[in-house]
């Protein structure tokens, strides 16, 4: 009997199934997911990826994005997350400038969010191949989580220690008012619950006061010791990457060096200290130096100011991040002649000028 099981035994097969993981899309101040510059960027990186891309709106956009105290905008992204059957598998984040904060946010304080998808590898195992899949067995290499974790975060100008200025938004007469608010206390109780930049407002020349009034960057970078919560490094800590875009003429952020967690000093406005020469580095306050030792930090400059990225830098250091690893090994299996004709039709493209490289220029945060 036990001889007539071999062929059985023998023929079975494993075969990977292509599970896509989707990513968000977080835009920044002043900007709304309906805007083209939003949809144009979600839609290419799920032409180019392959994976499903979506905006994620919080009140009306881009007047909320403005007066929404950020903590605030981060319970609405927690709750859309946590409903979305979608992400229900694990997700990736994209972060466009202040719509970092808010993906941190979700990343260290969502509870109860979609799992976490770390290394899932799927397989059908068949017993014949003429079976069908409903005679499947799919097996999973990791085990869900019950907290809001995502697989890879992808910040474009993310203000993540701070920025010394509120971001510039022009001459209309709610940018008046900005301005005379700005002049006013940047950390009382009334700035801090109507104008939602002044969450991540550092000024480096008035740390006692910003570690007092701020309600959002001192909980999110874990910087209060009183109130330090073991919690959000762990889950910060869970990412599989933490991809650091910083734009190499950004006049938006100040400095622009807070895209790859740099800042000035307590007490002055220089020098600009790198990621790794602040105390939230060295004390590992949110596991920032945990993730960079582990190879999975990677901190990347391109040419541009603020959010002006090229569609080749999109596909150069965006999505592979967002590619499915199944996907990417058949991409690296196409035969050579389809990629001798690809790279002739590119060649060709770009001698007859018809291949361009514009910017991408998404909404000025």
């Amino acid at each position: 009997m036990a001889f007539s099981l071999l062929p059985i035994i023998f023929i079975f097969t494993l075969i990977p199934l292509t599970v896509s993981v989707p990513f968000i899309v977080f835009h920044g101040i002043g900007d709304k997911c309906t805007n083209r510059g939003v949809t144009h960027f979600t839609e290419l990186l799920s032409n180019w990826s392959g994976s499903q891309g979506y905006c994620i709106e919080i009140g009306d956009g881009s007047w909320d994005s403005w007066t929404m105290p950020l903590l605030e905008q981060t319970a609405v992204a927690c709750e859309k997350v946590k409903n979305m059957s979608e992400l229900s598998d694990g997700y990736n984040i994209v972060g466009l400038s202040q719509g970092n904060m808010v993906g941190r946010g979700v990343i260290e304080f969502c509870d109860g969010g979609p799992p976490v998808r770390i290394n899932l590898t799927t397989y059908m195992i068949l017993p014949h191949l003429f079976f069908f899949l409903e005679h499947t067995l799919v097996i999973y290499s990791g085990k869900p989580s019950a907290d809001a974790h995502v697989r890879n975060l992808i910040s474009l100008a993310g203000p993540h220690a701070g920025t010394a200025s509120i971001p510039f938004c022009g001459s209309e007469w709610i940018c008046v008012l900005l301005d005379n608010l700005i002049k006013s206390e940047i950390y009382s109780s009334f700035i801090q619950e109507h104008l939602a930049p002044s969450g991540y407002l550092k000024i480096p020349t008035d740390i006692a006061a910003y570690l007092k009034g701020c309600t959002f960057l001192p909980k999110l970078n874990n910087e209060i010791y009183s109130t330090r919560n073991s919690t959000y490094k762990e889950r910060f800590t869970s990412l599989e990457n933490l991809v650091l875009i910083m734009f190499e003429q950004d006049t938006i952020l100040i400095p622009k060096e807070t895209s790859w967690f740099g800042y000035y000093p307590d007490g002055a406005f220089d020098p600009i200290l790198s990621a790794q020469e602040t105390k939230l580095y060295t004390e590992d306050w949110i596991g920032l130096k945990t993730l960079d030792e582990a190879g999975k930090v990677k901190f990347i400059n391109v040419s541009g100011n603020h959010l002006a990225i090229t569609k080749s830098d999109m596909r150069k250091y965006v999505v592979p991040y967002l590619e499915d690893g199944t996907s990417t090994q058949t991409m690296i299996a196409e035969s050579s002649s389809q990629n001798l004709l690809s790279s002739a039709w590119n060649f060709l493209l770009e001698f007859a000028g018809l291949k361009e490289d514009r910017p991408l220029v998404l909404t000025v945060v």
